[in-house]
Order: structure tokens, then C-alpha cells, then sequence
């Protein structure tokens, strides 16, 4: 059996769905694959993920076997595969930097992060001792140089790295050209959910454009309980994350609206939604005849499941991509996981272009992509 050996930084909500996810789905009947985007990857099916290493910073998780760590406190997401194994496999102390937000040591300890007093391992040796393949990327929101160190952990262990936060590593041409030139491949950045509040305000929106409607004003307010948003009360922390929503809203639209007129984001920290997230959509516009049309959705989802569709395919097509020697950002899975990719494609494209990544088809890049802006600029600076 082929295995891929996954390395976590992050051992929250979103690994514990994850790594639920993946026992689950190894114990499920070939009928009952509800939930996957994809049963098969290159051959590849999810209960082919073995994590064979963790980093956390968390005294509750850190030293206890990954199994126990991902129900440990803060943890709050919905448990929907308790009988996970014993897996062998100790969550090690990673670096601290800018993993935690000063504001949440106010916090009571079940709600916020407890930092472990040991000293922080060697987190490349960890990778290379473990057999690694693949490391994916779960810090906090605003980790920019605990995201980046794991980064250059993943080049300097020649693993391939997923990263699922918006810290702009895959979508940043310096770094782009660093795992290029490493011929290590990069998926990233910013997971976008398998039915969130992205993908739903992208689909409306295209809807909106496709039909001839004039989309004058919309918003996007998310409220959620999980540590997640209890980080993101810190202002400071969420420029990357408005800037990721937000682009991945406009490069469906043929005129991107103005920043007044657009504001997506985290607006508040509810501690009794846990880990469920309720989004508010609003969309105001004009139809025929310029007449006005309101449009307000409410959407109610375990936040952290619902990433994990995404990140089990994106672990699957990182794996591939080192199967078959490929290195550097991989556009394709990037655009159709990530909010925050290297080049924007619509929905129906990216998920074609993975199809064909998966099959090894080759194609070209096709006519109605959208690089994201600094890449754009970077490459115009260039002359290519």
C-alpha cells in the first residue's frame, strides 16, 4: 500500500478534523465517501495519510501522542471520529516567534493557548528523521514568521508544504522561485473551505457578473468561538487574512469594485459558537433597467471539517507533484484549495486543470487567469 507521510505544524481544530478525517474515511466502505471532493488522487486515497511527525507549542499537547493532542484543550471542533488510534507518533515543541497573540494570555486557559515550557526541537532533523514527504502549515492567523520558518524548514528538509494560512509564501515570488529552484512543491496560500464563506461569496458573485447584473456593494461578516477568531480579535493580525477573502472575491468580477464598496472579514469572537462559523453575506446591485436587487445569506458550518475536503487534496496532489519530481508553486490544486494562489482561476477551471494535473495531462495556461496582484507586478518588473 502507498502511504504519504504528512508532517503537521498545528495540532488545532483544523488538524484534529484532518486527522479525524483521515481514519474515518479508512474505515468507511467504498459507498460512504460523503465529503471528498476527490476519492482517488494519482492512486492515492485518504486513509493512505500517515503522520508521521507534529509540531505544537501548546503544554497540553506537546509530548502526548498526537492522537490524545488533537482533543486536547483549546481544541473545540466537533468530534466526529473519536476511536482514532494510537498513532506513535509525539507531537514535539515547535518555536514559538509570532504564533501567539499577546492579547490572549487575558484569556481563561480552555479558551486560548498555554505555552509549554521545553525547549523547541530541531524541527528540520525532526522532519528528516521521520521520513516526512509532505508538511502542512496550520498556525495561527498572523503567524507570518512562524509560517515562513516552516517554510524554509520544508525547503531545507525537502518536503513538500501546504500552507493553509494567509501568510503569502506560495503567491510571493521570492519564495515562489526558492521552492522553484529547490524543486520542492508548494500548494498554498490560505485554505479555502469545501462549502464556505469564499467559495459562496465567489460563486454569487460570478453569478451576479455572469448574468449581466451590476454588483455595487457587498460585505461578508464571520463570527466564530474557536481560537481562530479569538486570535483574529487583534487588527493587527488580520491584514493578510482581509487581503486573501478579499481578492479571492474580486478576481471573479470583470471590474473590481472599490475598497469602500467591498469589505470581507472575521468581525467577532462569539466563545459559545466553538468552532461554528456563521457568515453574513449581503450583495447589493442592479438588474434590468437599472433597478435595484438585495441579496443577504446566512451560512451556519463546523469550520474546521469543512477544511479539510480541501487540505486532504491538497496533501494528495503535493505528494504527487514529488512522485513526478515537480517543484515549485503548483498553480492548479493552489487555485482550486486556496484563497490566496499564485494565479486566480475561476472555480470550473481550477477544478478542471486539477483533473488534468491528476491524470498528467498537459495543457495551457489559460487566457482568463488572474495572477494575484504582487505576483503580476513582480513578473511585469521582470519583463516576461
Amino acid at each position: 500500500m502507498k502511504k504519504i507521510k504528512l508532517a503537521i505544524a498545528g495540532l488545532g481544530n483544523c488538524a484534529s478534523s484532518l486527522i479525524q478525517g483521515i481514519e474515518y474515511y479508512k474505515n468507511s466502505d467504498d459507498e460512504d465517501w460523503i465529503g471528498l471532493m476527490h476519492r482517488s488522487v494519482g492512486g492515492y486515497l485518504p486513509g493512505e495519510i500517515e503522520v508521521v511527525a507534529a509540531f505544537d507549542i501548546d503544554g497540553r499537547k506537546v509530548g502526548k501522542d498526537v492522537s490524545d493532542a488533537i482533543f486536547a484543550p483549546p481544541n473545540c471542533t466537533k468530534t466526529f471520529y473519536p476511536d482514532v488510534p494510537r498513532l506513535g507518533v509525539e507531537v514535539k515543541k515547535g518555536p514559538v516567534l509570532d504564533g501567539v497573540a499577546p492579547h490572549m494570555s487575558s484569556y481563561d486557559d480552555k479558551k486560548t493557548f498555554v505555552v509549554s515550557d521545553l525547549e523547541p526541537c530541531d524541527v528540520v532533523g525532526e522532519l528528516e528523521d521521520s521520513g516526512a514527504e509532505v508538511l502542512i502549515n496550520y498556525m495561527p492567523v498572523g503567524s507570518e514568521e512562524a509560517s515562513r520558518f516552516y517554510a524554509q524548514a520544508a525547503l531545507d528538509g525537502g518536503v513538500g508544504y501546504v500552507n493553509c494560512m494567509p501568510v503569502f509564501i506560495a503567491s510571493d515570488p521570492t519564495w515562489a522561485k526558492k521552492f522553484k529552484d529547490a524543486n520542492v512543491p508548494i500548494v498554498g496560500d490560505d485554505v479555502k473551505s469545501q462549502i464556505g464563506a469564499t467559495i459562496v461569496h465567489r460563486s454569487l458573485a460570478k453569478l451576479f457578473n455572469d448574468r449581466g447584473c451590476k454588483l455595487d456593494r457587498t460585505y461578508q461578516l464571520n463570527t466564530g468561538g474557536n481560537t481562530d477568531f479569538l486570535n483574529m480579535l487583534n487588527q493587527e493580525r488580520l491584514k493578510s487574512k482581509r487581503i486573501s477573502k478579499t481578492e479571492a472575491v474580486q478576481s471573479v468580477l470583470d471590474v473590481p469594485l472599490m475598497a469602500d464598496d467591498i469589505h470581507i472579514g472575521p468581525s467577532d469572537y462569539v466563545p459559545w459558537q466553538k468552532d461554528n462559523k456563521i457568515c453574513f453575506l449581503r450583495m447589493e446591485g442592479r438588474i434590468f433597467g437599472d433597478v435595484p436587487i438585495n441579496l443577504e445569506l446566512r451560512l451556519s458550518v463546523e469550520d474546521s471539517p469543512n477544511s479539510g475536503g480541501s487540505t486532504i487534496d491538497a496533501i494528495r496532489v503535493c505528494k504527487l507533484a514529488m512522485d513526478r519530481k515537480i517543484g515549485g508553486p503548483l498553480v492548479e490544486i493552489s487555485a482550486y484549495t486556496m484563497k490566496h494562489p499564485p494565479i486566480q482561476y475561476p472555480d470550473h477551471l481550477a477544478k478542471e486543470l486539477v483533473e488534468k494535473f491528476i491524470k498528467g495531462e498537459v495543457y495551457d495556461v489559460a487566457p482568463d487567469a488572474h495572477l494575484s496582484p504582487k505576483m503580476a507586478t513582480a513578473i511585469q518588473d521582470k519583463g516576461d
